[in-house]
């Protein structure tokens, strides 16, 4: 029996989901020391391996076979735009991305005005604004900062994610219009869902057998 290999994105949703697979019978006692330079965790009785990377990188360990099975933000999906199966929400790391800028701003929108508006998420502002609102907006892709955009004067929105809206409070702006909700998703390589169906096939009817029972 060959490795399940395992992607997990650093920080909060690493944590999350190891919680979720101790829950089920799937540990990895190697990933919980926080002083480890290691960078491949192994659960030999199980035949996993779980690795940490940057939540713009799972998708791209999974697409490419690197990793069979990852755990990521529903953002990073739709922007990365890989080809891979999404197989499930986990059901944490909750938000949602939003239009967001000051209450003047609503009229331009609802009045499909041509606007700039910045984003680290250019791919789905596209979406949004060109299939679903079909607005013609300008975008511009920030990196950093983006409440900044519209206080500057070089937007007249952005799109970002929101949690709890108090940077946006605190800055004089407000959500729009809500563009999607986001969560931690569970994404598998299609080669290996072919190869190794019956593993994580059960691996995902325990996962969600978990969440029902809460």
């Amino acid at each position: 029996m060959r490795y399940l290999t395992v992607a997990l994105t650093k920080g909060r949703l690493a944590q999350k989901t190891l919680d979720m697979f101790e829950q089920i019978g799937i540990t990895c006692e190697e990933m919980r020391d926080k002083d480890t330079r290691k960078l491949i965790f192994v659960n030999e009785d199980l035949k996993l391996r779980f690795f940490l990377a940057k939540g713009l990188d799972v998708p791209t360990y999974v697409e490419y076979g690197a990793a069979d099975i990852g755990v990521t933000g529903k953002d990073i999906i739709l922007e990365e735009g890989r080809k891979l199966y999404e197989v499930m929400d986990l059901g944490f790391g909750k938000c949602r991305m939003c239009v967001c800028g000051p209450e003047s701003a609503r009229e331009l929108l609802q009045n499909n005005q041509l606007i700039r508006v910045a984003t680290k998420y250019p791919n789905i502002a596209k979406d949004y604004f060109y299939n679903k609102k079909h607005q013609t907006v300008e975008i511009v892709k920030l990196n950093g900062s983006i409440e900044l955009a519209p206080i500057v004067g070089l937007s007249e929105v952005i799109v970002d994610i929101v949690e709890t809206g108090s940077t946006l409070k605190e800055n004089g702006l407000v959500v729009l219009e809500e563009v999607c909700p986001l969560s931690a998703r569970m994404i598998v390589n299609p080669v290996s869902m072919r190869m190794e169906n019956d593993r994580i096939k059960e691996l995902i009817t325990n996962l969600r057998n978990l969440l029902r029972e809460e």
